[in-house]
């Protein structure tokens, strides 16, 4: 059973059968049970009732308070991501109609908002209950990966919370964590399992990975989710066994079986998950069987969200998901039949719908099809490699061939015979044109802020041995 829906973030506090949670950053911490009566914009909380209100900070932690100060207050709230372009805001703040910023950002770090009133974010002060039942808040979630000037999809308390479920009676409270940020759909979905139901410890900007772990192994962090991306570099990490998680969850990108493993060995006895999500259809489901892909049987079966496969994409239709775009793409977001169009393509094998890549990140090789991340999973299971980047090249008689970059385990050397194991795994197991024409070695590879490979960035330097 999903949780009753709470009428505001507040509200589910204040009704909390588990009182006694945190909220911790970095440098900063506070009972939950302290935002019941206070409030980090004093006097300015009151003046955004009704409101719509975009939420710009510098840090998660500052952006958790207002966030739960102002669910159930403003009418809309905006959430901007660290990464996001100021040159857009100008449009972001026209489009969603918005009436005030809130920020921690200085004046001169601020791009320009047109003459709205900024209200900052200041340490927690007592605070009156805002008046009268909590408004149904719009919460807006801008899309990523795309280009020019971000979607914003629209989402409400009780879709974003439609998928996390009451705790079982007599079992201890967990403590949430996340490489994400709680700015972005995958994030904030592990910040409102914090909030409503035990503590949540928040990373820092620009925290470096290994501090991050030990400071969750501190905080005693019991539920961690990241991207399979933040979860190899956290397995590269000396500090990896800092903390002790009971349970490993994994979204935002495709779970392939080697990072799978890999953290089945790092943390034997944690419970390891992968679930799917989207900023659009929201969270879908989770695969808890320790297997990459999903069984075929979660195709078509009824329950509160309903999945289809059409033209080799998955599609999603539930009560999670984005109510509408804001703006020009209003009418974009679903089909005819309410069903979001993921764009995120499947084959199904011996049973089992394995996800192949996005359906507009295709490698033509001759005329031939190549997803990116088929390739990457294979190359993962080579025993050397922790993680792999492949891409196209352009190519006068093909249109493009297939290039990899792999970063090895600690203490591998790159060597024409890694290299020589690497490419023989991708024959056995890939037709000739998938197979990688181009293969060479790195000490990393980047990744965006979202925690996810970072595909068309420039490559990084490559790894001279003798």
């Amino acid at each position: 059973m999903p949780l009753p829906e709470p009428g505001s973030l507040r509200e589910a506090l204040a009704a909390s059968p588990r009182p006694g949670g945190h909220l911790s950053g970095a440098s900063a911490e506070t009972p939950f049970a302290a935002l019941l009566d206070h409030s980090p914009l004093g006097g300015a909380r009151d003046a955004l009732h009704g409101r719509a209100v975009m939420i710009a900070t510098a840090d998660q932690f500052t952006a958790a308070l207002a966030l739960i100060d102002l669910d159930g207050v403003a009418r809309r709230l905006l959430l901007c991501p660290p990464d996001l372009d100021p040159a857009h805001w100008p449009a972001l703040l026209d489009r969603a109609e918005i009436d005030a910023v809130v920020s921690d950002l200085a004046a001169e770090a601020r791009p320009d908002v047109a003459g709205r009133p900024v209200h900052g974010i200041g340490a927690l002060a007592p605070a009156a209950a805002p008046p009268g039942p909590a408004l149904a808040t719009e919460w807006v979630l801008l899309t990523s990966g795309t280009t020019g000037v971000p979607k914003m999809a629209v989402h409400d308390l009780a879709g974003l919370t439609g998928a996390i479920r009451p705790l079982a009676p007599g079992a201890p409270a967990p403590v949430w964590s996340t490489f994400y940020d709680i700015r972005r759909y995958g994030g904030l979905q592990i910040f409102l399992r914090g909030v409503l139901g035990g503590s949540l410890v928040l990373s820092a900007k620009d925290e470096p990975v290994a501090d991050f772990l030990r400071r969750l192994g501190r905080h005693g962090a019991t539920h961690v989710s990241g991207t399979p991306s933040h979860w190899r570099r956290a397995l590269m990490s000396p500090a990896v066994a800092a903390m002790r998680p009971a349970y490993v969850r994994l979204s935002g990108e495709i779970a392939d079986q080697a990072v799978l493993d890999a953290l089945r060995a790092a943390y034997p006895d944690a419970s390891v998950g992968h679930a799917y999500a989207s900023t659009e259809a929201g969270v879908g489901f989770e695969v808890t069987d320790g297997r990459e892909g999903f069984p075929e049987d979660f195709i078509g079966r009824d329950g509160p969200v309903e999945l289809r496969v059409v033209d080799g994409a998955l599609r999603i239709r539930s009560g999670r998901t984005a109510r509408c775009y804001l703006g020009e793409a209003a009418a974009a977001l679903t089909d005819a039949e309410g069903f979001v169009d993921t764009g995120d393509m499947v084959a199904l094998r011996e049973g089992r719908f394995h996800f192949v890549g996005r359906r507009g990140g295709i490698i033509n090789v001759g005329g031939l099809k190549v997803h990116p991340e088929e390739v990457e999973a294979v190359i993962n299971r080579h025993p050397r490699v922790r993680m792999s980047l492949v891409e196209g090249r352009r190519n006068p008689i093909t249109g493009a061939l297939v290039t990899a970059t792999v970063v090895l385990h600690a203490g591998e050397a790159p060597a024409e015979g890694v290299k020589a194991e690497i490419l023989a795994v991708c024959r056995e197991s890939l037709p000739p044109h998938k197979v990688p024409a181009v293969l060479r070695f790195a000490d990393g590879l980047a990744v965006t802020q979202a925690g996810k490979l970072a595909r068309g960035a420039a490559p990084p330097p490559e790894v001279r041995h003798a």
